[in-house]
């Protein structure tokens, strides 16, 4: 059977996003149809929307997704029909050299669903990150799928399929932050932000935001920053050091990703400290340093890819200390739209005024 259903496609670099009808077709092996509950608006869409991903067009956009399994292919036992779920783009193969390692989180061979979602005249889409979400259905690998708590609010917990996972991960996962260590986040859009929560809960007592705006360090300090640098006031790494005694932060996550903001953090961290580099790089960007500041410096430079979440750990989990009230998703969520409205969130988006929309379906 095919399922016929509303979807945002785009259609060619940097056009306006449309809203047509696909076709979904049931679940094969290993696959998993999930109608699709809300989808946040994330700047990962906006990059495929401009071609900084690539140039198979058309983009079945939408990635940041809670649904519910309508149906699954004849070997999924991992998820069944009536599950709430988050969707994830890293479904672990389990048998790659990581996996075999102990490290799923960096599996080098993630899957998703082997059919293909077409246009009404057979062309075939592109799935956002394999998951295709601005869509009343969408076909996934069931290993995309993660089981979470259905009493949750689907708009905030679903962004933890990407930008919040990616923030919260460098800090817990990547960065390993401790309990009492002293963070620096440079950057505060939501990735930036979402770091500034992970601080938090991970026991950080020291969280300085840095941004050249004062009403996104205003967010970041509603959510666990204990202090804010706006740089292009002050030195960004003299107000660092200041606020940690001189020394330096534990850990600074640069959730930007330009040299002049990494070369930040580099410095703005203590003796022995930990970068995270979360925020994307242009692929023309190159940064020089001195090898014997590298050397001299000790500690640990690092690069976040999706928080190196493991999905099946983190999701639910997350969503546990968002229920107890220890993780506030509801903050992250500016808005709520319907799937018509997803051009201008993107308008939104480049103007900074939301942390996400999110499309409810």
């Amino acid at each position: 059977m095919v399922h016929r259903v509303r979807a945002v496609i785009a259609r060619e670099k940097n056009a306006p996003v449309s809203l047509v009808t696909i076709l979904v077709p049931d679940p094969g092996p290993g696959e998993a149809l999930v109608d699709i509950i809300t989808c946040g608006v994330c700047h990962t869409d906006l990059h495929y929307k401009q071609g900084g991903i690539g140039d198979d067009f058309p983009y079945l956009l939408g990635h940041e997704a809670t649904g519910v399994v309508y149906a699954v292919g004849p070997d999924v036992t991992q998820v069944a029909p009536g599950d709430r779920v988050i969707l994830n783009w890293r479904a672990v193969c389990g048998q790659c050299r990581a996996c075999a390692k102990g490290q799923p989180q960096y599996c080098f061979n993630t899957h998703t669903a082997t059919q293909k979602m077409t246009l009404e005249d057979g062309t075939e889409l592109s799935p956002a990150l394999g998951i295709g979400a601005f869509a009343e259905k969408t076909l996934v690998a069931a290993g995309q799928c993660t089981k979470v708590d259905p009493e949750a609010d689907a708009a905030a917990v679903g962004l933890l399929g990407c930008g919040v996972m990616a923030g919260i991960g460098a800090a817990i996962n990547t960065g390993e932050v401790k309990p009492g260590e002293s963070v620096a986040v440079i950057g505060c859009g939501g990735v930036g932000i979402a770091a500034i929560a992970g601080a938090k809960l991970a026991g950080a007592t020291t969280i300085i935001a840095v941004d050249i705006d004062d009403n996104k360090i205003a967010m970041a300090k509603s959510l666990g920053a204990t202090h804010g640098v706006n740089s292009t006031e002050h030195d960004a790494v003299d107000a660092i050091r200041a606020l940690t005694n001189g020394n330096g932060a534990d850990v600074v996550i640069d959730a930007v990703g330009r040299p002049e903001t990494y070369r930040q953090a580099f410095y703005a961290r203590d003796l022995a400290g930990r970068v995270v580099l979360v925020g994307v790089p242009a692929p023309d960007m190159k940064i020089e340093l001195p090898l014997l500041d590298v050397f001299g410096r000790g500690g640990s430079l690092k690069s976040s890819w999706y928080g190196d979440c493991l999905p099946s750990r983190d999701f639910p989990m997350l969503v546990a200390h968002y229920k107890q009230g220890n993780l506030n998703l509801d903050a992250f969520v500016s808005e709520r739209i319907t799937i018509d409205q997803v051009e201008d969130a993107f308008v939104k988006m480049h103007e900074g005024t939301v942390l996400r929309s999110v499309v409810e379906l």
